[in-house]
């Protein structure tokens, strides 16, 4: 027993017709006459008195139609509920907190505008931890700085992700061209936490000169980090996209673009999941908000 028969069967009941019913479903008349003929054999009733016309249900045919017509709006609603479920989200966004800060949250705005009713999820970590939640199923998708290296995870570039020096004004190293990161290791330093990309990049670069440094304040966000210089604990590095007009008045900004490589952010996936209805649409947003080309020399 199939249940297009069974549909077929419970409009024929409800319309009396054969043909009006094939006309409703969209069907031909002699697939319409095959179904009830099919679902007639399976049972082993007759189920319409086709003498009289209109047609009329037989006992039997009567207590099918008792009987399955609730079990059809069940499955027609079932259908609706579950498609409604699926548009309604919930979706799951792992991404940085200066991504979030300064980039995703003007998304969001959009799109509660358009889906109102869609609950958002969002958490924020270092590119590692966010590509873990993707990985391990905790976010639909990510939106970090630098592209992963990672089989089983899907990079799609969205945004240049550089890197910029954030200095008290009059600082000493605005009065001098940048030409190595030696100048930046000399001047006390806060920094995001570790595991963030800035920091990691910075440190690396450190290293492999062979330098000494020293981290005064470790804080969890680029706000902070601005707080913190302008009383004058120190300098920082951070992401071009956290910096914002007014703080060229309040600090001084010079790009590292010649000593740090210059990336894209973009949309991390994990390979072979599907992705819901509602986050498709988000990542959609995203690329038509904060897409732009390739910078030269991207990684």
């Amino acid at each position: 027993m199939e249940l297009r028969e069974l549909r077929s069967f419970c409009v024929a009941a409800k319309l009396r017709s054969i043909s009006k019913a094939a006309e409703q479903l969209g069907i031909g008349q002699p697939t319409m006459t095959t179904h009830v003929k099919k679902l007639e054999d399976e049972l082993g009733v007759q189920l319409f008195d086709r003498v009289k016309r209109p047609i009329q249900l037989t006992l039997a045919g009567a207590r099918l139609a008792e009987l399955a017509m609730p079990l059809l709006d069940g499955i027609d609603n079932l259908v609706s509920m579950t498609a409604q479920a699926e548009a309604q989200g919930p979706i799951r966004i792992g991404s940085t907190h200066e991504i979030i800060a300064y980039s995703l949250l003007k998304v969001i705005r959009v799109y509660a505008s358009r889906y109102p009713h869609v609950l958002i999820h969002m958490r924020a970590g270092s590119q590692a931890e966010v590509l873990r939640m993707v990985e391990e199923g905790e976010a639909d998708f990510g939106v970090v700085p630098g592209p992963n290296r990672r089989a089983n995870v899907e990079f799609t570039g969205l945004f240049p992700y550089e890197r910029v020096l954030i200095t008290p004004k009059k600082h000493p190293l605005l009065r001098e061209p940048l030409e190595s990161v030696d100048q930046i290791a000399k001047w006390p330093l806060i920094l995001l936490g570790r595991g963030s990309s800035t920091r990691t990049m910075l440190e690396d670069a450190f290293r492999r000169r062979g330098l000494s440094y020293e981290i005064v304040v470790e804080v969890d966000s680029l706000d902070t980090i601005k707080r913190c210089v302008a009383l004058g604990l120190g300098i920082s590095a951070g992401s071009r996209l956290a910096i914002e007009p007014q703080d060229h008045e309040d600090f001084g900004i010079m790009s590292l673009a010649t000593l740090l490589p210059v990336e894209q952010a973009g949309v991390v996936t994990l390979k072979g999941r599907a992705i819901p209805t509602p986050a498709r649409a988000f990542i959609e947003l995203v690329t038509e908000m904060l897409s732009s080309p390739t910078v030269p020399g991207a990684v």
